[in-house]
């Protein structure tokens, strides 16, 4: 995260019956508007996608992530550019960020008939149904191929994100996603206001270097596995994900459809596997399922 995501506030901090002032630093959250252009060379189509609130940084990976996670795109190979652009009449440039696609290259908007306005804490609010958003993944036909992690492993992941949250360790409250190995090694963080945010911009950079499928790597959410963040894992080919909070039904139905490896509550050398156990290397002693 940069210094533009922090915003600091004098603050009177109150313990029992006495207050003092002080400053305190808050993760920013702003909108975003995401605009997609495409078409021939000589006739191009600039259509608005999605307004979605966020903390500002790394927004080419979270607009770029999220026309993939929401199969508006397929590959990066269809983009030609993507950044922010100068509108005239906008108060605040760094707000609007335009995703130009190749010439020829034609859009899937199909399912772009609901209201794509999003709020940092719920990605799937607005959507008109949920057939909506089952995007089909590109990967979701591919064979287990035996991705499988220890359970030490996966108690080692929160404090490894934790460690590696720099705007966490100022506001306390910014969410992440965190990439890693079999090993536990950390490939990539992304943070933001919002966990499908930080989801996107975590898929986004993970895209922009030709990683897809993300199968042989663990996700972590810092906080609750939600439909969205499920499908959006499924979208990048992603096989095993472990959550810190708990899983909502939905999210642990869709872990089946697609096969998912989905654990929650990982905090204090525990967890629950909702789905595919067997990716979950047990000490023997502890096996029961």
């Amino acid at each position: 995260m940069t210094a533009s995501s922090i915003k600091r506030f004098d603050i009177i901090k109150v313990s029992g019956a006495e207050g003092h002032s002080t400053a305190d630093a808050l993760a920013i959250e702003e909108p975003l508007e995401v605009r997609l252009e495409y078409g021939t060379e000589n006739e191009r189509t600039v259509q608005n996608i999605s307004v979605t609130m966020r903390t500002p940084g790394n927004d080419a990976e979270l607009a770029t992530g999220f026309l993939f996670t929401e199969g508006i795109i397929k590959n990066r190979q269809h983009i030609a550019d993507a950044g922010h652009f100068f509108i005239a009449c906008a108060e605040n440039k760094e707000n609007v960020i335009l995703v130009k696609l190749k010439t020829g290259v034609i859009p899937n908007l199909q399912n772009t008939d609901r209201n794509f306005y999003t709020t940092s804490s719920c990605g799937v609010c607005g959507k008109g149904s949920i057939n909506a958003i089952r995007t089909v993944s590109a990967f979701q036909s591919r064979k287990d191929d035996g991705m499988c992690v220890n359970a030490d492993i996966l108690y080692s992941l929160p404090a490894v994100l934790r460690d590696h949250q720099s705007a966490f360790a100022e506001t306390g409250g910014i969410h992440a996603a965190g990439l890693f190995n079999a090993d536990g090694d950390l490939l990539l963080l992304r943070e933001d206001v919002g966990r499908h945010n930080a989801l996107d911009k975590l898929i986004g950079a993970a895209l922009n270097q030709n990683w897809l499928p993300l199968n042989k790597s663990i996700l972590l959410l810092s906080g609750r596995a939600s439909f969205e963040l499920v499908q959006k894992a499924a979208m990048a080919g992603i096989t095993i994900i472990a959550a810190v909070g708990a899983p909502s039904s939905l999210a642990v139905e869709l872990a089946g459809e697609f096969n998912i490896t989905l654990t929650g509550f990982l905090k204090d050398n525990r967890f629950n596997i909702y789905n595919a156990a067997h990716r979950i290397i047990l000490p023997v002693h502890e096996a029961t399922y």
